[in-house]
């Protein structure tokens, strides 16, 4: 593995170190990674293949949950393998352009995640509380619409990201305590003022996840308040029932990321690989556990899963 060159004006390579402290740990910590990230890829793929072969699955909430699959493919695919690489061959060396690209897409990735699940929050909203206009109101060109919009505005917030990691000098360490890179982890290895990146970044999340999330919670304020209007107790449950996927896949990408934060603003005695193995977390909690959540807890899905798996069984 190569060494930290601490002498080089600007570093053009830098190296990724894992889990610093748990070194001796990486063989173990390496397992629970690859079958996260096995689930991750086995349960999205087969969810995006039935979505889109499966034709009584041709409707909005599971076109945006194709969507969420494809993105939880990309976010993982981009974090995973460099960290097992570590854990297993201590393979930490990265380019300055491979460390600006796993930054662009990690954080593109995250908040179409989010924009994603905002237009799920809508679609449950419109389903409830104006079923009889669901079908217009979310039409096929419409869904086009709102995933274009998801990955341009993913795409547009995110890009000058790349430019302002890019113009900085990294004459400082080179070394990165952490299993992937990440904006401000790595700006802060810069010998030049990061103002500019620390408030862009800020602004980029609130504008965009923090935004998202109190329209999401909006939203479910209305869908409840319609829900308990209901006049039957058995179309209450189905109402609920509905909606309870979406409210654990939200779970599953708010709250490891909200603990994240709190642990780093107020952790300050909580050693450094909590923080790293939290953030980690983030990356493989929602790509595994949200096709499970789904499989589970929605029969039509549970359904076609099990007839595909047969029918491959059977040719087996």
């Amino acid at each position: 593995m190569a060494t930290a060159n601490h002498t080089s004006p600007s570093h053009s390579l830098f190296i990724l170190l894992g889990i610093p402290g748990l070194e001796d740990q990486h063989t173990w910590i390496s397992l629970p990674f690859f079958l996260s990230y096995l689930v991750a890829v086995l349960g999205n793929s087969l969810l995006v293949f039935i979505i889109m072969t499966e034709r009584s699955l041709h409707e909005p909430m599971y076109f945006f949950l194709c969507m969420l699959g494809v993105a939880d493919l990309i976010l993982s695919t981009t974090t995973v393998p460099k960290a097992l690489a570590i854990f297993w061959f201590h393979a930490g060396e990265i380019s300055l352009d491979g460390c600006v690209t796993q930054i662009f897409f990690i954080h593109a990735t995250f908040i179409a995640e989010s924009g994603i699940l905002l237009a799920m929050a809508f679609d449950r909203y419109v389903a409830i509380c104006d079923p009889l206009r669901y079908t217009t109101v979310l039409s096929q060109a419409v869904i086009i619409r709102v995933g274009l919009a998801v990955v341009l505005r993913s795409f547009s917030v995110i890009l000058p990201d790349v430019f302002l990691v890019k113009r900085l000098p990294f004459c400082h360490s080179n070394v990165l305590p952490h299993t992937y890179c990440e904006h401000m982890a790595v700006a802060k290895f810069a010998c030049a003022d990061i103002q500019v990146n620390v408030w862009y970044g800020l602004s980029v999340l609130l504008s965009t996840v923090v935004v998202d999330a109190l329209l999401i919670l909006v939203s479910y304020i209305f869908i409840l308040n319609a829900v308990f209007r209901l006049p039957s107790r058995g179309a209450r449950q189905k109402a609920l029932g509905t909606c309870g996927s979406h409210l654990g896949v939200i779970s599953m990408f708010y709250l490891p990321g909200i603990f994240t934060i709190i642990a780093q603003r107020f952790g300050h005695q909580v050693p450094p690989y909590i923080h790293i193995l939290l953030a980690n977390v983030c990356m493989l909690a929602p790509p595994m556990l949200n096709p499970i959540i789904y499989g589970v807890k929605t029969r039509q899905i549970r359904e076609c899963v099990v007839s595909t798996l047969s029918s491959v069984w059977k040719l087996c």
